[in-house]
């Protein structure tokens, strides 16, 4: 597997809880929209019915991508790794040159969430803390420069 879809069981969760909603709410309500805007006759001038085909169409894109995400999963659940090296799923304390403290949780590329400090297993931070244990200092390549981080702690939640 040259690419793995790691997720983690929440993530997964809300992957098919979206699916879900789409498949049996979103679609059936678009499609009675489009059904009732073409009842309304001439479909080509009719902007309801335009717009429901439309809405229609990034729904089912939606949903394929979604399919496809889960099927490719590799779920990986933090509660079952051990020990306080980093690894898919960890939550992880950083204190940066200027001594400000972080927490970042490395999950996977469909979890990315900023605000929360859910980073990707892939993004420059979460590769420049894979493997690394408290007290290690790891150097993160950006745009703005590089920055160098001191592990304060690891935790599996």
């Amino acid at each position: 597997m040259p690419n793995p879809n790691y997720i983690t069981p929440e993530g997964a969760r809300r992957l098919s809880e979206e699916l879900g909603r789409l498949r049996s709410v979103d679609r059936p309500r678009i499609v009675q929209e489009v059904a009732d805007a073409a009842a309304q006759g001439d479909r080509s001038e009719n902007a309801e019915y335009i717009y429901g085909k439309k809405k229609l169409r990034e729904i089912d894109r939606r949903m394929h991508y979604l399919t496809k995400r889960l099927e490719s999963a590799v779920v990986v659940d933090p509660k079952e790794q051990k020990g306080d090296k980093v690894f898919f799923g960890a939550a992880i304390e950083v204190e940066d040159e200027d001594g400000k403290r972080h927490t970042y949780r490395i999950v996977g590329e469909d979890e990315i969430d900023s605000k929360t400090g859910r980073i990707s297993w892939k993004s420059p931070v979460g590769r420049a803390l894979l493997g690394k244990r408290p007290g290690d200092v790891v150097t993160v390549r950006r745009p703005a420069g590089d920055i160098e981080m001191e592990i304060v702690s690891v935790k599996y939640t």
